[in-house]
């Protein structure tokens, strides 16, 4: 295991490969050795710690994967300060409560993301900041708040410029910079990410050094990530797949990182194409969409080996895709949550395919998992349906000002994933589902997962999400949401007479409906309860 802070993985990567390639925009051809990125980087945590930020507190960053987001990843591990990731998505009213709710000093943020206007936004949360002086921000509603730092060219009423800090950092010697990150520690608290809020209010989640470093050291490893290969990565910094899986992976790994600003499959192909990447990450919905391009077979993707697929389940077909089409023959499959930093199992590059589509791995090393009885907390025997728990390195230090979620998700050292899950006997798990989203009709357990792959082996079918409907006579109803594949149509009769005589009359969905796309996450997770909201408003359940 490695007891390094982020700071000085960086610096090790910079001292030992300085010529190497570290980050590549496609669309601007910006590129930067290890030696230029870590350069920049000091500079910027010179200017973090001229404008008074100190070791623990908390910064929000706002926006998509621009280039000056990897910069403060890791300027604001070098000083201490704790990033806090904010959803691309998010609206005033999410914002606030992540400022108010994390204690945020300061906000990094850039004018917007598609059809959300930040700068807007933050003059709604923070009335005062128009009328304030950079730096000195009073809001009585948010106390803790006083910076706003525009990241982007031009100036904004009561905002930093990021190029202000850079200059402002002048002042603070090489040795200042030294001696803060040497006074750090690898169990400090660096990165807060808040859960995805598919249920409930998001919880922020505190990652240390320790957590994060290892986690990206293994998951690269096993990816067999190295100096030599380029990670292609479309996929949102603000989510641990983004910042952990590829941004610290490659700088661990002193691999090249090639980021999209924001995910489009046209774009991801020219990049593979152009930059010659070896590497891809990615959801099974961004590895479709790649692959429906209908340029496809202009681009060159032969220097593609490998890379990760996570978030949602990968379908046979999709997987013999994209390692025959796209030519990475070694993608990986990974299972893991934010609160442990976040995978915890990983396919190996040379599993067979039926492993990479059936199972998620086996355990990263220096981890520990096992499948317990939900109720009474005892391990279960192999292929025994139950919850999966981990321990290790990797697991949170908690979830910020919130004890009794924290107590109720870390009992004796084991996360409770809440996951349903099943172990092998080679070791290999299996994610059937939330436990909370298993479906129970008659007193029958339905498992959505087992639903789904089985949907997903007719080819009319794109994806699918199978979800539970309130009913007086059963408890509750299986539900099938299905998004056709394009040009394709299918409809609820079709879908259930496929089902019929291949699975059981209990497991077939009473009802199907057919839509274009599912709500997801802007980290690429399907939002089921906004199905089941859907499913009930029209059904007037």
């Amino acid at each position: 295991m490695l007891n390094s802070t982020i700071g000085d993985v960086l610096d090790a990567t910079a001292r030992d490969h300085p010529d190497v390639e570290a980050l590549v925009y496609v669309s601007t051809d910006v590129r930067f050795t290890y030696r230029e990125f870590a350069d920049r980087v000091n500079r910027l945590a010179k200017g973090l710690m001229a404008l008074g930020l100190k070791p623990d507190d908390k910064i929000a960053v706002w926006s998509n994967n621009v280039m000056e987001w990897v910069f403060l990843q890791f300027a604001s591990a070098k000083v201490g300060a704790v990033l806090v990731t904010v959803n691309t998505y998010y609206k005033s009213h999410e914002l606030e409560y992540l400022l108010k709710q994390s204690d945020a000093t300061s906000l990094f943020l850039i004018h917007g993301f598609k059809d959300s206007d930040y700068l807007s936004h933050v003059n709604t949360v923070v009335p005062q900041l128009a009328d304030s002086e950079p730096g000195k921000l009073k809001c009585s509603g948010l106390p803790m708040l006083k910076n706003v730092i525009f990241m982007e060219e031009g100036s904004r009423p009561g905002m930093f410029e990021l190029s202000h800090l850079f200059e402002m950092g002048k002042s603070v010697s090489d040795e200042e910079l030294a001696k803060r990150q040497g006074s750090l520690k690898p169990e400090d608290v660096i990165n807060m990410q808040y859960t995805s809020g598919t249920t409930g209010f998001p919880k922020g989640v505190m990652l240390t050094h320790r957590n994060i470093v290892n986690n990206a050291y293994y998951v690269g490893n096993t990816m067999g990530l190295g100096l030599k290969d380029r990670l292609l990565i479309p996929v949102p910094f603000f989510h641990c797949f983004g910042c952990v899986m590829s941004t610290l992976n490659c700088v661990i790994q002193g691999a090249t990182m090639v980021p999209l600003e924001t995910f489009d499959p046209k774009l991801v192909l020219e990049a593979v194409h152009k930059e010659k990447c070896t590497h891809i990450n990615g959801v099974p919905t961004m590895f479709l969409a790649e692959l429906q391009v209908p340029e496809f077979d202009q681009y060159d993707l032969s220097s593609l080996r490998g890379g990760i697929m996570a978030g949602a389940t990968c379908p046979v077909d999709l997987m013999k895709q994209v390692m025959e089409k796209m030519h990475a023959e070694g993608i990986t499959i990974c299972y893991g949550l934010t609160e442990a930093s976040p995978v915890i199992t990983q396919t190996l590059p040379d599993d067979a395919v039926e492993k990479r589509v059936e199972t998620v791995g086996r355990v990263l090393p220096h981890l520990e998992a096992k499948v317990v009885d939900p109720d009474s907390g005892e391990e279960l025997p192999p292929n025994t349906p139950g919850e999966l728990v981990a321990k290790g390195y990797g697991i949170m230090k908690g979830y910020y000002k919130n004890e009794e979620a924290t107590r109720q998700s870390i009992r004796d050292g084991w996360l409770h994933t809440k996951d349903q899950s099943s172990m092998d006997e080679e070791g290999y798990f299996r994610i059937m589902g939330r436990i909370d989203d298993m479906i129970i009709r008659g007193g029958e357990n339905v498992y959505p997962r087992e639903i789904e792959e089985f949907l997903l082996t007719e080819p009319r079918i794109s994806d699918v999400s199978v979800v539970g409907i309130p009913s007086e006579k059963y408890g509750e109803e299986v539900a099938a949401f299905i998004v056709p594949m394009e040009g394709k149509e299918i409809s609820e009769d079709y879908v259930k007479e496929f089902c019929r005589d291949k699975i059981s009359r209990f497991k077939i969905p009473r009802y199907v409906f057919i839509l274009d796309a599912f709500p997801m996450t802007a980290s690429g997770k399907i939002q089921k309860y906004k199905l089941r909201d859907m499913a009930k408003k029209k059904l007037g359940c």
